[in-house]
């Protein structure tokens, strides 16, 4: 769920944490392919988790560039 922030420095902040945030589940993600079928249990949870923080970093990129 996307919070609504209406300072675009806050907005800001935001994004550059869950960016940081979505590349390390990036770089987990693609750690856990290179390594299947080891773990394969794990692939549906990590690539949902990996989806909603760039479909949320989407959606907060979205906002900012309509408040500018």
């Amino acid at each position: 769920m996307t919070q609504t922030i209406v300072n675009p420095e806050a907005l800001k902040t935001q994004i550059k944490r869950l960016n940081s945030r979505a590349g390390q589940m990036k770089m987990d993600l693609h750690d856990l392919a290179e390594g299947l079928p080891t773990d394969y249990e794990k692939l549906i949870e990590m690539a949902n988790e990996t989806y909603a923080i760039f479909y949320q970093l989407d959606q907060l990129k979205k906002q900012l560039k309509t408040l500018e």
